[in-house]
């Protein structure tokens, strides 16, 4: 059939993308990254009922990798940093065999799976790619241990190179819209040599058996039988009809990508020089009073333009000219109405979270008490933002694009010397004071008149409905334009210009 030569050229055109050899990987497609860790999840956990079982996973993992762990047939272990990995690494080898004291080893024997992500999906820290070939290394025929890599925020701006099959991870998770956009299409890359865990899964569905045979006769001695397709990987575990129409676009997207970019390297270079520019100029941004606006959360180890240690992501909140917290929902509502897009809360990533907020897990216990829940407005509990704010760059970012969000942050600089009094909980003030500042402000070559700024303008509605309605008139205007913006009752807010 013509889709099925399609089909089967895209899937060697997707591996060839990643530099994986088809003699030593295989690669299923799924509906997304998380669908490949569920998919890696059910067949280990069937592979666990003949088998003890241990399960790992590093601290920056998204929240897909953290929920494998109410699967583990034996035990689990959250890894808290690189350093904790690279210990326990080291310390799996036969002649560190006597110096190992790392905790819950002894729960390591029969088949076990360490995952982690390549990169953060929180503030886009890279991990060490070498940690799977430094895993196999140490495995011995009774304590095995495979790795599963969450490279989703990875491949969106890096080149995953699977070329050295020796040291390549066993199974690679991913979501083909991170660096296409579309279609909505994910694969698992699996590593062959280790293909035969994820062979005995239990379940089977359309298309993934040669022969079934119902049972009539129901008991002990039911004559139920099927027989398994054995060819490939992909045809034991592409359930059901193939995703014909986002495969197909898939092979025009990579053929388009290869077009407009050339490499993945290129894209590398390009996101790295402009991840670079912002964050250095978003730490610079200061108020009047010298207090920084932005509290940028960072990994470590990690350094801005170095692509190895750092993908093109900043995670950050926002502070007023007296330290109090802007809210991320109405950080967002303000970026939307701008036509910035941006995410906002927990990002699926909560130890990330955990770490750059410094919450306790009693803190965030008690969070939840208060009332703290996935994607709610509840933007600050005792002081404590309760999320961050996350701005990602790709193949498709500009100068102008880094120049037109630096304009934005402008709105919530204080160029007023003297500190506005402002509350902190947006449902709770009735103050009609107003601020407005005389001093233009100056980004790097862009100027702009006085304006209100933004957490001035908060202090005069007394519900979060009505501020949302008034934030409708902080759209920033054209920088060659004569016309004002439509500012509706905020005397404060001026054209930008250059």
């Amino acid at each position: 059939m013509l889709s099925t030569d399609v089909i089967e050229s895209t899937r060697l055109q997707a591996l060839t993308f990643f530099k994986a050899d088809p003699e030593h990987f295989d690669l299923i497609f799924v509906a997304n990254a998380t669908a490949a860790i569920k998919l890696v999840m059910a067949c280990l956990s069937d592979h666990h009922r003949r088998a003890t079982s241990w399960y790992s996973y590093h601290a920056d993992s998204h929240t897909s990798l953290v929920g494998v762990r109410e699967t583990a047939g034996g035990s689990y272990r959250c890894f808290t940093s690189d350093i904790e990995v690279d210990e326990w690494i080291h310390s799996r080898h036969p002649l560190k065999s006597q110096e190992r004291n790392i905790q819950d080893l002894s729960t390591e024997a029969g088949v076990s799976l360490f995952a982690y992500p390549a990169q953060s999906n929180m503030n886009g820290r890279r991990l060490p790619l070498s940690w799977s070939g430094g895993i196999r290394s140490s495995n011995t025929p009774s304590r095995q241990t495979f790795t599963l890599l969450d490279a989703a925020a990875y491949v969106a701006t890096a080149q995953l190179d699977l070329g050295d099959p020796d040291n390549a991870p066993d199974f690679t998770a991913l979501s083909f819209y991170k660096t296409f956009g579309f279609p909505d299409l994910g694969a698992l890359i699996v590593r062959k040599a280790s293909g035969h865990v994820l062979s005995e899964r239990r379940y089977f569905g359309g298309g993934t058996v040669d022969m079934v045979i119902n049972a009539t006769n129901n008991g002990p001695n039911t004559d139920a039988w099927h027989a398994k397709k054995s060819t490939s990987l992909h045809e034991m575990l592409e359930d059901g009809t193939p995703a014909s129409h986002s495969i197909l676009a898939l092979n025009v997207a990579l053929k388009a990508h290869q077009r407009l970019f050339g490499s993945m390297e290129n894209v590398t270079k390009h996101t790295c020089h402009l991840i670079t520019i912002l964050h250095a100029k978003m730490s610079r941004l200061l108020h009047a009073n010298g207090l920084q606006v932005c509290k940028i959360y960072e990994g470590s180890p990690s350094k801005y333009g170095t692509s190895r240690a750092q993908g093109p992501t900043i995670a950050f909140n926002v502070r007023n000219s007296r330290g109090e917290w802007i809210g991320k929902s109405d950080f967002e509502r303000l970026a939307i109405l701008n036509n910035i897009q941006l995410r906002t809360g927990g990002v699926c990533n909560p130890g990330g979270i955990a770490a750059a907020l410094e919450m306790s897990p009693k803190e965030m216990r008690d969070n939840f008490d208060e009332g703290l829940r996935c994607g709610n407005e509840l933007d600050e509990i005792n002081g404590k933002p309760t999320g961050i704010v996350r701005v990602s760059l790709g193949a498709m970012s500009s100068m102008k694009d880094i120049e037109n969000f630096l304009v934005f942050m402008q709105l919530f600089v204080d160029t007023t010397p003297e500190k506005p009094k402002l509350s902190r909980s947006l449902d709770s003030v009735g103050s009609t004071d107003t601020v407005e500042s005389k001093a233009p402000v100056r980004v790097e070559g862009l100027t702009a008149d006085s304006i209100c700024p933004v957490a001035a303008c908060m202090q005069s509605f007394k519900t979060r409905d009505m501020l949302w309605s008034h934030l409708s008139v902080h759209r920033l205007g054209k920088a060659d334009t004569k016309s004002r913006s439509k500012t509706g009752g905020c005397f404060g807010m001026r054209i930008w210009r250059r």
